[in-house]
């Protein structure tokens, strides 16, 4: 027994010993379940970091483990929002309390950032979409200049060092500021509740259950995984439709080249991005005359003739024999024959390591292949499809991000600039969510609500 001492004592000193009779009940245990929850995705988190993606992605355990922290992030989000609404309804934020909410509020906004870089990270269909959405939201507002969407390794970081570690600092200050003042009271002094001793194993024993229900849920319902979009496969399928995409990156006319945010990471000249630099590289390594050199060098004149036969060839008649006399041709037939095989992507990616696959998740989304499939799964953003991954499959996607899929049915639905102005009205919610405690007269929602009754009894 000696020896359990100092562990014990160390626990009394962490943890809260009294509290009000009904903060032994469950839904005050919602911010030790989202603790729980987090510390599980630390775990199954350090060990996908070490192991890697095709770890994660092929082997059984690997899998398990993805599932393991999939389950746990839907339940982290789950208990975040549930404690804050009993917070709100309770007023927990009054003062002195009012740091603590803004530190429990920001903590709230990150695991939602955290959530969706994870989602980016998973390595199937999804995460190519999400990829593009969150891209378009973030060029949308500006802040595509700093977080790159499309750049795996930029997400990669954020995702496991980043964000965690902004969560770890939120959750020490709103824990110490919790420790320092207590659980929070009946503010109304004609509610009168008995402080009673901190039930502790009651507490261990709900964060015990939890993490053996979502062990459970994680083998009975495995992450959805969505085989993903890749050059050589739409290539195999449709040739034609590789072509004719690279005739509009060759001529500026793709969505890429004519992004409407033309911010990072869309300011690059397509031309030169998949037309020049791969064929180049192609030419070399086998020896071949460069025919773009030759197209380049024609007057200008000639080369608007020769695209325009090269975009009704593509269009029309290909995989025909092309035009020997238009170099241009034999360039996009050689690209797309490189495509089909496999050659073409792991070149396109390699030209600027820096941008991880941006150029190939740009490419993937100008054939319209990503669009059509995603309309096909109902994952598309008017299909709500921020909330399932693939129609009924368990479990559910990012359903928290509902709001989302509202704006763009109501407010948004005819707004040319919905990105932007999606991010911010959600951003701005966010805002007044982190300083709802000192605006005056709208701190007093919880007290004309009168929810307390239901929880102080």
């Amino acid at each position: 027994m000696a020896k359990q001492k100092p562990l014990l004592n160390g626990l009394n000193k962490i943890m809260i010993q009294d509290v009000p009779a009904y903060a032994n009940r469950l839904f005050y245990s919602l911010g030790f379940l989202s603790m729980t929850c987090f510390l599980m995705l630390i775990a199954t988190g350090v060990v996908m970091a070490f192991f890697g993606p095709d770890w994660w992605l092929t082997s059984g355990v690997g899998k398990y483990f993805r599932s393991v922290h999939l389950w746990a992030t839907q339940a982290f989000v789950l208990f975040v929002i549930l404690h804050l609404i009993i917070v709100f309804f309770t007023s927990g934020f009054k003062k002195p309390r009012r740091l603590t909410w803004v530190f429990g509020a920001l903590m709230f906004v990150f695991v939602l950032f955290e959530a969706e870089f994870g989602y980016v990270l998973r390595g199937d269909f999804s995460s190519q979409w999400r990829s593009l959405q969150g891209a378009d939201l973030y060029n949308g507002t500006g802040l595509g200049w700093y977080i790159n969407n499309l750049n795996y390794r930029q997400i990669y970081g954020i995702h496991i060092i980043v964000v965690p570690v902004i969560i770890v600092g939120l959750l020490f200050f709103h824990y110490l500021l919790v420790r320092v003042l207590g659980i929070a009271k009946p503010y109304r002094k004609d509610v009168n509740v008995p402080t009673v001793k901190a039930n502790h194993t009651k507490l261990f024993v709900r964060g015990g259950v939890l993490i053996g229900l979502l062990l459970l849920l994680a083998a009975v319902f495995p992450s959805p995984f969505l085989k993903p979009e890749t050059v050589k496969s739409v290539a195999q399928a449709d040739p034609s439709l590789v072509a004719q995409t690279l005739t509009s990156e060759f001529d500026h006319s793709s969505d890429t080249a004519t992004y409407l945010d033309s911010i990072q990471p869309y300011t690059f000249d397509t031309r030169a991005v998949f037309i020049s630099a791969p064929y180049q590289q192609l030419v070399v390594a086998h020896g071949q005359p460069n025919l773009l050199d030759r197209y380049n060098s024609e007057p200008q004149a000639t080369q608007d003739a020769q695209l325009k036969q090269a975009q009704d060839y593509f269009a029309n008649t290909y995989p025909a024999k092309a035009d020997p006399s238009n170099p241009l041709e034999s360039v996009i037939s050689t690209l797309t024959t490189a495509s089909a095989a496999g050659v073409y992507e792991p070149v396109l990616s390699a030209a600027n390591p820096t941008t991880n696959n941006t150029y190939t998740l740009r490419f993937l989304a100008d054939t319209g292949v990503l669009d059509d499939r995603a309309q096909a799964l109902g994952i598309t953003t008017e299909q709500y499809g921020m909330l399932y991954e693939e129609q009924g499959k368990i479990p559910p996607g990012a359903w928290w991000l509902a709001p989302i899929g509202l704006l763009n049915h109501t407010v948004l639905a005819h707004d040319d600039n919905g990105d932007r102005d999606g991010a911010i009205i959600l951003g701005s919610f966010l805002l007044l969510l982190v300083a709802f405690p000192f605006i005056p007269g709208l701190n007093r929602i919880p007290e004309w609500l009168k929810v307390y009754k239901l929880i102080w009894r």
